[in-house]
C-alpha cells in the first residue's frame, strides 16, 4: 500500500535542543498508526512539524507524494491534514455549529452560511452532538469538547487525521466510546495517525505502531513486534508490561 505520509531525516532543534532527531517513516494510505513514546519522547513536536507548526530543521515531509517541509499550517490542513489538539480550546464564544461550521469554510472548502451550517451539522450528528449543536461550545463537557474536535477535524475534509491525546482526562466508558469513532472515520477511508499513551487504545486500534525515545525513532512495526522489542520494553513499556502482556497472550 502506497504512503500517504512520508518523513525522511526529519529534525527538529529548539536552540541546541534536539526534539526530533533525524526521523523516517512512512503512514500507509487508510491506515490507523499510533505514536507512541515517554512524556518529551518529541510526539507532540513531530506532528507540529509535519503540520508546519514548527518547519523541519531538517529533512523532508512529504504529503500524497507533494514535498510539504515548508508550508504553514493553513496551507498543509488546505493540502488535507487535520489535527486534533491534546488541550481542548473551542471558540468559547461560538455555538458548537458555528465551531465546526468554521473549520468548514477554513480548510474544508465549504461556501460561507448555509452550506456551511449544513456540513457542519452532518459532521454533529456523526460524532453524536447533533443535539447541542445550538448551545455554547463552553458549555460542553470535556467528553463533548473531544467529540467536538473530532467534528472540527472532519470538517476540514482530511485525508490524514492527527490524533493527540484525544482520550486524556476520559473515563472508561467515554474511552470506548471514542474507540468506536475512531474506528468509524478510518472506516470513511480517513488515514489516522494518533499519539496515544493508554496502550490498551493503541493495541486495540492501530495496524502498526511507532516509538520515539528522546527524539529518536527506535522501532516500527506490527503491535505485538513492538510489545516485543526489548527497546521499546527498556525505553517506554517496562518489563512488568512486556511479562503481562504475554501472560495474557499466553
Amino acid at each position: 500500500m502506497s504512503a500517504l505520509l512520508e518523513l525522511e531525516g526529519v529534525t527538529r532543534r529548539f536552540g541546541g535542543l534536539r526534539a526530533v532527531s533525524n526521523v523516517t517513516l512512512a503512514v500507509p494510505v487508510g491506515e490507523v498508526v499510533g505514536l507512541i513514546g515517554p512524556n518529551g519522547a518529541g510526539k507532540t513536536t513531530l506532528v507540529n512539524v509535519i503540520t508546519g507548526v514548527h518547519p523541519a530543521s531538517e529533512g523532508t515531509v512529504r504529503f500524497a507524494g507533494a514535498d510539504i517541509t515548508r508550508l504553514k499550517p493553513y496551507q498543509a490542513a488546505r493540502r488535507g491534514i487535520a489535527r486534533t489538539f491534546q488541550i481542548v480550546q473551542p471558540f468559547s464564544g461560538l455555538t458548537v455549529l458555528e465551531n465546526v461550521a468554521a473549520a468548514a469554510m477554513f480548510a474544508g472548502g465549504a461556501a460561507y452560511g448555509d452550506a456551511a451550517n449544513h456540513e457542519a451539522m452532518q459532521h454533529l450528528r456523526f460524532v453524536g452532538l447533533g443535539e447541542v449543536a445550538n448551545k455554547s461550545a463552553a458549555s460542553l463537557t470535556l467528553a463533548m469538547r473531544k467529540r467536538l474536535e473530532f467534528a472540527k477535524g472532519l470538517a476540514m475534509r482530511p485525508k490524514l487525521l492527527l490524533l493527540d491525546e484525544v482520550n486524556a482526562g476520559l473515563n472508561l466508558n467515554e474511552v470506548e466510546a471514542a474507540l468506536e469513532l475512531i474506528r468509524a472515520i478510518a472506516a470513511r477511508g480517513v488515514t489516522v495517525l494518533i499519539i496515544e499513551h493508554l496502550m490498551k487504545v493503541v493495541l486495540s486500534l492501530c495496524s502498526r505502531i511507532v516509538v520515539l525515545h528522546h527524539g529518536e525513532l527506535i522501532a516500527a512495526g506490527t503491535p505485538q513486534a513492538i510489545i516485543e522489542d526489548p527497546r521499546v520494553i527498556e525505553a517506554y513499556l517496562g518489563r512488568r508490561y512486556s511479562k503481562a502482556q504475554a501472560g495474557s497472550n499466553g
